[in-house]
């Protein structure tokens, strides 16, 4: 896993316009990265309107949020279009970005174990290195935990 005061790993990524966005295309700004399990589910939709929610407040500190998951760009972009989202959303279906940031782990669900993303999160500061890691958080209160770190 990651840890605070690494450099956060540089990804190229499709947008729910099939645009290639990089984190690198952020610096000089603070950076909220999520990690997601899969778009249109219970908690990831909760986890995704809170974001919603709190935007202009994450705008207002100057905080740039990105979620990802590897639901293709398709797939982001009714999800974002059904919740009105309006932060940035990437596709990572090769597991790029979740394997670099080592998201993509075992799980276990109803006793059967297989793999998947963890929900993290990651705060990068505006020199592309890593502020804070939330491992496993709660989709309910992961927008409201982070504006209060920020």
């Amino acid at each position: 896993m990651l840890k605070v005061g690494d450099k956060a790993p540089n990804f190229a990524l499709n947008d729910k316009e099939g645009n290639k966005r990089e984190l690198s295309e952020f610096l000089g700004k603070k950076v909220v990265v999520y990690f997601y399990p899969k778009d249109n589910t219970p908690g990831c939709t909760r986890q995704a309107c809170a974001f919603a929610e709190s935007y202009k407040e994450f705008k207002e500190k100057g905080v740039e949020v990105i979620g990802i998951s590897k639901d293709s760009a398709a797939s982001h972009a009714k999800f974002a279009e059904k919740y009105e989202l309006p932060f940035v959303l990437l596709s990572d279906p090769e597991l790029e970005a979740i394997k670099a940031y080592d998201v993509w782990q075992e799980k276990k669900m109803c006793g059967k174990v297989s793999m998947g993303v963890v929900r993290t999160t990651f705060i990068i500061d505006e020199k592309g290195n890593i502020e804070k890691v939330m491992p496993k958080v709660k989709p309910d209160t992961n927008a409201a935990e982070i504006l209060a770190e920020l």
